[in-house]
């Protein structure tokens, strides 16, 4: 299953709940299997007296979560062409339940966010309660190059960020590092690669029986300050007046233009994410302008829901096939966009991908 859990016991007797995403070969990449089994672990726990603590971490090096598997997904959807897969039926349902659920946890959720935290590593990371970067970590939400969008709840956090800096990241795709995911309120402490083991050890030495979140604040402030020396400096917040003057546009068409024209700016990380986007898919484009516009007046669950109905018609759609035999199968990194042109996307199709796919009930209605 890639998922492997165990519990530990304190000096006090108090337990605390490890769940290790356990596919490094695969950067940790979500599959069905994993998510049904961290979710039922994780429900397991909630309800168990004896568990006080929850960490959720990675295996290998190179990152946490790299985002979930589509491979599969897009494979199912080449054999359902025109309609949704059930594995796509089955997996966005699974998965944003899951990411629910750690918004809602009822116990301290930790979660150790080393490495890579792109896509659906991004939804677990930004569920927990104490939400950890370190000098490794490079989160994103990269689907403007694959014709997907930022689901996962980016609804929610990305439209919730400074400025424009929500749109500027769902639209470029553009990474941030740990001192970035502080200033913009994506993560909560900075620890260094080296201090998890030590910290999981202080977790077992906390007298769990009173002012836990007191103790509990204490021991990531302090472990916090032992890293600090080892802080990257932060790139987006600086650049914010930019970002937001170039996106000070009435509609997506206006805002593809004006990143576009950042490929040429002198600034190599605004250059960058400029040309990252005009590679990227058009389609995706509309749909992170409009996903963002709504999400502000939607509550959490609604934003899942929105999600589910989002993702079901990006299978049903040519253009997440499409980017991810560019970008992860073929890997010749040059998708045929079946709408190149930004400026020539149908807003009937737009609007199709918020319209249901389903008959009766909402399949995530109880997260209301």
């Amino acid at each position: 299953m890639s998922i492997h859990c165990e519990v530990l016991t304190g000096a006090d007797g108090a337990r605390i709940g490890i769940a290790t995403l356990d596919a490094a070969k695969a950067l940790n990449a979500l599959t069905l299997p994993m998510i049904e089994v961290l979710d039922e672990q994780l429900q397991a726990w909630a309800q168990d007296p004896g568990i006080v603590c929850v960490l959720l971490r990675g295996n290998g090096p190179k990152a946490f979560c790299a985002g979930g598997d589509v491979r599969a997904l897009v494979q199912a959807c080449r054999e359902h062409p025109g309609s949704v897969p059930p594995l796509a039926a089955s997996f966005f349902a699974s998965e944003y339940r899951l990411d629910h659920r750690l918004h809602t946890y009822p116990k301290p959720l930790l979660c150790w966010g080393h490495g890579h935290v792109l896509g659906g590593g991004m939804g677990l990371l930004q569920g927990a309660a104490a939400r950890i970067v370190t000098p490794s970590s490079r989160l994103a939400m990269p689907e403007i190059s694959i014709g997907l969008y930022p689901d996962v709840g980016a609804s929610w956090f990305l439209a919730r960020l400074p400025g424009k800096l929500g749109l500027f990241l769902g639209l470029t795709g553009a990474t941030i590092n740990a001192r970035d995911a502080l200033d913009l309120g994506l993560a909560d402490r900075f620890l260094g690669e080296y201090q998890q083991e030590a910290l999981i050890e202080e977790l077992l030495q906390l007298n769990w029986q009173e002012q836990t979140a007191l103790q509990l604040n204490s021991l990531l402030k302090a472990e916090q300050h032992r890293a600090c020396a080892e802080l990257p400096e932060g790139q987006w917040l600086a650049r914010r007046t930019v970002i937001d003057e170039v996106l000070d546009v009435a509609d997506p068409v206006a805002a593809w233009r004006a990143l576009a024209g950042l490929a040429r700016h002198p600034d190599p990380l605004l250059a960058a994410a400029g040309q990252r986007l005009h590679e990227g898919c058009p389609l995706t484009a509309h749909l992170v302008w409009e996903q963002i516009h709504r999400a502000r007046y939607l509550s959490l669950a609604q934003v899942f829901q929105m999600e589910y109905t989002m993702s079901l018609n990006c299978c049903r759609h040519p253009e997440f096939s499409e980017g991810v035999r560019a970008r992860l199968l073929d890997k010749d990194n040059t998708p045929h966009w079946h709408w190149p042109d930004v400026a020539q996307v149908p807003s009937a199709v737009v609007a199709a991908h918020f319209t249901k796919v389903w008959e009766g009930r909402h399949p995530l209605a109880e997260l209301d």
